[in-house]
């Protein structure tokens, strides 16, 4: 095992992996609480060290260690040492006993390493508030990786991509590929093997968040969009017949399983019943002209909605009308359940209304299992190595990730951060307008992550 980098939170080493991916490993283990008040009190939580150890892979890791300079000053004001999540606090989802969860990290293309950085960052501190052990494993997939080696993403890695608890990305495509080439041999082969079925995308305006609907506010937008992620239109189905010629004809099928669509049909119905808003699901389609596909969708959802979610709404909207409403009155949803095509349409309208790509982070789950967690605004190659992305799509990644895994307290801690920066704090959403580097966005989440205000 060879160590790259110490610092006084983390250590990276290199660990014996699959020979064609380069992989990096840090540990992060949360601070035992330690209580300060007036003179001859304990020292500072940074002044504190900690021991832990954990076999993994073989290999014995062993550290004593304080708290990260980073960390340092953020624990500077406020910290009493008591746990920030409290054992009782209900969960909305189950969390494990004592986890090490495990976090693999795809920074990417583009701008995509300086965002995942400062998700990191928020997710560091995040644990150290609310007492959660984690490790991150990062990995070179992406435009760079394939430039060297010819490889998107290899069949060994995706089985060890499997192992781990979440996969944090930041973002897929490079300016001198072929537009789709890392887009389908990355994003669209994890979706598919890894059979992350559902692409969970919420939209959601944030106080101090401007948004471009006339009269509309964070009252106004608040919805989720469940897309099945891994059939339709998607699946590469079709083909060319006389290709070349004047009589060419272009095929491209939308396969729907009855399997797939239920799987994602039962997955909006809990959640628009755990949301308990409105308890309305709205499926949007095609009725009128894709007879075949959305008359199976329409038919589940009636049947499914009848029989086991009597208490969730049942409405439909064709996915023109779901557009126009969006627009014109967005408070009238709570969850939208839709197919892959439809459901990579409106998804990137609801970004827009909630204020832009810059914030906008979506989720790609199998429930139970390894899921991926990314902002969804691309790798913006014009605006990479210049420090003025807003990295807060990332941090909303992350937010989603420590839902997803359970970690609920830490999750509403990571989002309230945001908010507060958000609406006090930023000038604008938009790259290079935000009054702060990117670097610095990041220290301020964290900063509130730690000292809530």
């Amino acid at each position: 095992m060879e160590v790259l980098q110490t610092s006084p939170l983390t250590t990276w080493v290199r660990r014996p992996t699959l020979s064609n991916v380069t992989a990096t490993r840090s540990f992060c283990h949360p601070l035992p609480p330690v209580r300060r008040a007036g003179a001859g009190a304990a020292p500072w939580p940074w002044q504190a060290e900690a021991r832990w150890s954990k076999q993994w892979f073989g290999i014995s890791f062993a550290a004593r260690r304080p708290l990260s300079e980073p960390l340092q000053a953020l624990f500077g004001s406020g910290w009493s040492g008591k746990p920030v999540c409290p054992a009782e606090a209900p969960l909305k989802h189950v969390r494990r006993s004592n986890p090490l969860y495990k976090i693999a990290v795809i920074p990417g293309d583009g701008t995509g390493p300086e965002v995942t950085r400062e998700a990191v960052k928020v997710l560091e501190a995040a644990a150290h508030a609310c007492g959660i052990s984690y490790e991150t494993v990062e990995f070179d997939f992406g435009g760079e990786r394939y430039k060297r080696t010819g490889e998107t993403l290899p069949d060994s890695a995706v089985e060890e991509l499997r192992s781990f608890d979440a996969i944090l990305l930041g973002a897929i495509g490079h300016p001198d590929d072929t537009p789709g080439i890392l887009e389908k041999g990355i994003l669209l082969k994890m979706r598919f093997e890894l059979d992350l079925y559902i692409n969970l995308r919420p939209v959601k305006l944030y106080p101090g968040v401007e948004t471009p609907l006339k009269d509309k506010g964070p009252e106004d937008i608040d919805f989720v969009v469940v897309r099945e992620n891994t059939e339709g239109l998607y699946t590469g189905s079709g083909g060319f017949l006389r290709k070349g010629t004047p009589h060419e004809v272009a095929i491209q099928e939308s396969i729907n399983t009855r399997m797939g669509v239920e799987r994602c049909l039962r997955y909006a119905f809990d959640l628009a019943r755990k949301r308990n808003r409105k308890k309305t699901l709205t499926l949007c389609g095609k009725t009128n002209v894709l007879t075949y596909a959305f008359d199976l969708w329409e038919r589940a959802f009636h049947e499914i909605g009848e029989a086991e979610y009597p208490d969730v709404k049942r409405e439909y909207a064709h996915v023109d009308a779901t557009c126009m409403w969006m627009v014109k009155n967005p408070e009238w949803f709570d969850v939208i359940v839709t197919d892959n095509m439809f459901g990579d349409i409106i998804t990137d309208l609801g970004a827009i209304i909630q204020g832009g790509m810059g914030i906008a982070a979506g989720g790609n789950i199998h429930p139970g299992r390894v899921s991926m967690f990314e902002p969804i605004g691309g790798s913006a190659p014009k605006y990479t190595g210049q420090g003025v992305i807003n990295p807060m799509a990332a941090i909303g990644a992350c937010q989603m990730m420590l839902a997803h895994l359970g970690e609920n307290e830490a999750a509403e801690r990571v989002e309230r951060a945001m908010v507060y920066v958000m609406s006090q704090k930023l000038k604008s959403m938009s790259a290079g307008k935000m009054g702060y580097s990117t670097s610095e966005v990041g220290d301020l989440v964290a900063d509130a992550v730690v000292n809530p205000r």
